[in-house]
């Protein structure tokens, strides 16, 4: 009966993983708002949508490919940036970062300026105002159920490596029951771990339920919206190369 502290353990911290994930699930989940009246539903924008659906460097990119198609920058399928015209930016922060990024000469990398944008204070900003409408997940929501999820694999793996090894060390009469004790701890943290990556981590990534069901409803007819809530896989393959760098 050696296997039974083993056990022990594996239920555990299984048990652990479980209840970090669930605890640090609802801790992300944001406080429900007021329902607006009929009529008045609150709307996205469209740089909204893209944090929403991809995060800081999806509204980066959405920034990038908008002032390439007003011709205020050049997206260059190698992989570089260019200002076309600096004055026109003044008005939007998200621009003006994307300028900024760009250095006096106005002309960088690709792949230098998307991490620079997205670390840029207005989209901090824009992701604060989400995060208060009860749309998106605050950066400490996302460490933890990120951080439960870890929890959730250990224990699994945990569970399964101990179970294997007191299956292959301990007597054959007890194989039975040695199998049907560490079923109970797999079987927990696995399905824990299925239901946290098909219906907790798709949303608390960036987006809350209720940011979710704005995202729903938008319809991707138009392009800048298309990108905004699909990603750099909507846009022609010289737009694709640019984003990645030239790659």
């Amino acid at each position: 009966m050696v296997w039974v502290p083993l056990l022990l353990v594996a239920c555990v911290v299984a048990g652990v993983g479980c209840a970090r994930l669930c605890r640090a699930t609802l801790a992300a989940a944001p406080p429900p708002r007021a329902e607006a009246p009929e009529g008045n539903a609150p709307e996205l924008t469209v740089g909204e949508a893209a944090y929403l659906a991809g995060g800081p460097l999806r509204v980066t990119d959405l920034t990038l490919v908008s002032m390439h198609r007003e011709r205020r920058l050049l997206l260059a399928r190698t992989g570089w940036v260019t200002v076309l015209d600096a004055g026109a930016c003044a008005a939007d922060p998200l621009e003006r970062a994307v300028i900024g990024a760009l250095g006096p000469q106005g002309q960088a990398p690709v792949p230098a300026v998307r991490p620079q944008v997205a670390a840029a204070d207005s989209v901090h900003l824009l992701a604060e105002r989400l995060v208060a409408r009860g749309l998106a997940v605050s950066a400490a929501g996302r460490r933890e159920v990120a951080t439960g999820l870890r929890a959730v694999r250990a224990g699994f793996l945990l569970s399964l490596a101990l179970g294997t090894v007191s299956a292959l060390l301990g007597p054959a009469a007890e194989r039975a029951a040695v199998l049907a004790g560490f079923a109970l701890p797999l079987l927990a943290s696995g399905l824990c771990l299925l239901i946290g990556r098909t219906e907790v981590y798709p949303y608390t990534r960036w987006a809350s339920p209720a940011g979710q069901r704005l995202l729903a409803g938008l319809s991707p007819a138009d392009p800048l919206t298309a990108l905004a809530t699909r990603g750099p896989a909507v846009l022609e393959p010289e737009l694709r190369a640019a984003l990645r760098g030239g790659g």
